[in-house]
């Protein structure tokens, strides 16, 4: 069974950073998939940004929404997805997800939350204007 577990989430001023961590545990954390996911309140989850491995190395995937703004890395010595988050806007605000998939991903269906087998409980990111 994978577990994992968000933490990082909080209160933030636009403009404002927030790294966002996911520890995983109960699987072989550097051969899968890891993404972040987000749900705005009346809104349907959307992808944030997903690491995966596949033969040429790590591929790293981001929304157009926020490419230039977010960045995804892992550290498989401590089987940890982080998720930094600068200059971040009202419209960042939602609960973000952490995803696991057992297969290597590529686009465009890392960007599919159907794709992903294992879900975190989620972390509040709020940003004040």
């Amino acid at each position: 069974q994978v577990q994992l577990v968000e933490s990082g989430g909080g209160l933030v001023q636009a403009g404002g950073s927030l790294r966002l961590s996911c520890a995983a545990s109960g699987h072989t954390f550097s051969r899968y998939t890891m993404g972040w996911l987000r749900q705005a309140p009346g809104k349907e989850r959307e992808f944030v940004a997903a690491v995966t491995i596949t033969w040429s190395g790590l591929n790293t995937y981001y929304a157009d929404s926020v490419k230039g703004r977010f960045t995804i890395f892992r550290d498989n010595a401590k089987n940890t997805v982080y998720l930094q988050m600068n200059m971040l806007k009202p419209e960042d605000m939602a609960v973000y997800y952490c995803a696991a998939s057992g297969r290597s991903l590529l686009h465009p269906s890392v960007t599919d939350s159907t794709e992903y087998d294992y879900w975190g409980q989620g972390t509040q990111v709020t940003v004040s204007s």
